[in-house]
């Protein structure tokens, strides 16, 4: 089965005449190992450091552990704004990084809508079954039509690739449209995730309907 190529996201949507969007502040999901591959740490904290130079807040999880900590200590040393949002039963675990602002919320899900309504864009990093369920439930609320928000996938050496394949084989499988692809993109660079957000076009985002003909 083949799977679109990184950046060929955009030459599938019919949103390509649309401005791109406007953004100031960029969310990224990512894991919290500190045990992750020291690439994907540096990675993390190259995003971080681009960030803060290109004059966008970066909103994420609050800890301080992983490539999250990693990420925001960058983006904090480089002069960047930082928002964290931390889960109150996550503090210990996590470690919340005291020198940018972080706002503790009740529950998880809590964490995720301030995210959301945060950001007016998305960067999703290597991470594990919590970076993968902020993805998805992402996507899915793009797929309905609840927002238009740009969503990047950083994806050093194909970390990605089992879930887009599994995007395929929803396509070929007819349960969702082949525009699906239209609601994100990859990229294999660090230095690629800013102007490919950029890049994205702004504007509604209605699901088509699936329609079978007999």
């Amino acid at each position: 089965m083949s799977i679109p190529s990184p950046s060929s996201g955009l030459a599938n949507t019919e949103l390509t005449g649309a401005e791109p969007a406007d953004i100031s502040s960029v969310c990224v999901y990512c894991g919290s190992s500190d045990a992750a591959d020291p690439a994907w740490l540096e990675a993390a904290a190259a995003l971080g450091a681009a960030l803060a130079a290109e004059g966008l807040r970066l909103v994420y999880g609050g800890g301080g552990v992983g490539l999250m900590g990693a990420c925001a200590r960058a983006a904090h040393a480089a002069g960047g704004r930082v928002l964290g949002v931390m889960p109150r039963f996550l503090v210990n675990r996590e470690i919340v990084l005291d020198d940018v602002e972080t706002v503790i919320v009740t529950s998880m899900h809590e964490r995720k809508i301030r995210m959301f309504e945060a950001a007016d864009a998305f960067v999703v990093l290597p991470g594990a079954i919590g970076t993968l369920e902020e993805a998805v439930e992402l996507l899915s609320w793009r797929r309905l039509g609840l927002h238009a928000k740009p969503i990047v996938f950083y994806d050093p050496g194909g970390f990605w690739r089992p879930l887009f394949e599994l995007f395929e084989q929803f396509i070929a499988d007819r349960l969702v449209p082949a525009e699906f692809r239209s609601c994100w993109q990859v990229v294999e660079r660090v230095e690629d995730i800013i102007p490919a957000l950029r890049a994205m076009p702004a504007g509604p985002t209605v699901a088509p309907v699936m329609r079978v003909v007999a």
